[in-house]
């Protein structure tokens, strides 16, 4: 990615650090920009094969980073981070499977208790059964995966752009923010100011690292390899005000189906960060995707910190003179 100059001379952004911004990159000083674009992940319809993982690192040179084994399901990168850019969580529950299926909750049924008697008789399944038979009625367990591909949130206040204190990390004319980096110093303001701990510095040189939403492709008119590559459309990419009007009726169609869990997360522009330009559609509560329950960007107080940290100053050199005028007497 070649440097980016920044937006155009004349027009500074606004330091509007909390609340609703219709338009963050006329905010960031573009003139006549694009719609502002992003991403809706339909999480009830992941189906957890990795693909956008595998397609962002090709596309963008992403460094490997260790096929361990975590003990997590089938989970092996754990979460985002500077050589991880797109990560699908695995969550297993042991919960009913919806609630469009009445009846299916069995609450006297274990399964992990089933699977290690599984085999150990005819009617188990397993090496040397005969009958196969289920843990549950109808064939159903109350053992339930919920998949979810997680990224940068790409925050209409995003308080690591705030702190940066090189300009490395900017805003681009689709309201997304990107790091450059060939001009980060590998300060690592950013990192703890992130509300959803995605930024990431790499070790070998301590340069910052995430998701750009593919900048390079959006600016030839291609859609970000992750949604690409996806073949159920968990990840959809878009204009944001078609997206969020897009997950509002899958939302709604859910809700009728019976699914009454579901719901949206990071697409309201009311929220502590001023709406998510990459949100979610979820079927439990977010902590159990490992995501925050009520994020809000770091700098949002920066105003008020700075004015009772001038108060306290003055306070101690008043005390510091009043004490040195008492002393000389």
């Amino acid at each position: 990615m070649t440097q980016h100059d920044g937006p155009p001379p004349g027009r500074a952004e606004r330091h509007l650090l909390y609340g609703e911004r219709p338009d963050v990159a006329g905010a960031a000083g573009y003139t006549d920009p694009p719609p502002r674009m992003g991403f809706f992940t339909d999480t009830s319809v992941c189906i957890g094969c990795k693909a956008c993982e595998v397609a962002c690192k090709e596309w963008n040179a992403v460094p490997e980073d260790g096929l361990e084994f975590t003990g997590m399901s089938y989970d092996n990168t754990q979460g985002l981070g500077a050589d991880t850019w797109r990560h699908v969580a695995f969550v297993e529950q042991r919960e009913q499977l919806g609630g469009q299926e009445p009846g299916v909750a069995h609450a006297g049924t274990d399964v992990f208790e089933a699977a290690r008697r599984l085999g150990t008789s005819p009617s188990s399944p397993g090496p040397g059964a005969t009958t196969p038979a289920p843990v549950a009625p109808d064939g159903r367990t109350e053992l339930r995966w919920l998949m979810s591909s997680d990224v940068c949130k790409h925050c209409t206040h995003a308080a690591c752009l705030d702190v940066c204190p090189t300009g490395s990390l900017f805003r681009t004319e689709f309201g997304t923010v990107v790091v450059q980096k060939d001009i980060c110093n590998g300060c690592g303001y950013c990192v703890p100011a992130c509300p959803y701990g995605v930024i990431d510095q790499r070790p070998d040189d301590g340069r910052v690292w995430k998701c750009t939403l593919c900048y390079d492709r959006l600016g030839v008119g291609m859609e970000p390899a992750c949604a690409k590559a996806c073949p159920t459309e968990s990840i959809q990419f878009g204009p944001l005000e078609e997206l969020r009007e897009r997950a509002a009726a899958r939302v709604a169609r859910l809700h009728a189906a019976g699914v009454t869990d579901a719901r949206l997360y990071g697409e309201s522009p009311d929220d502590g960060v001023g709406g998510d330009g990459a949100f979610f559609l979820l079927l439990d509560e977010p902590e159990v995707y490992g995501l925050p329950p009520d994020p809000v960007v770091t700098t949002r107080d920066l105003p008020s910190m700075w004015r009772h940290a001038g108060a306290a100053a003055v306070t101690l050199a008043a005390c510091a003179a009043v004490c040195f005028v008492k002393g000389t007497r």
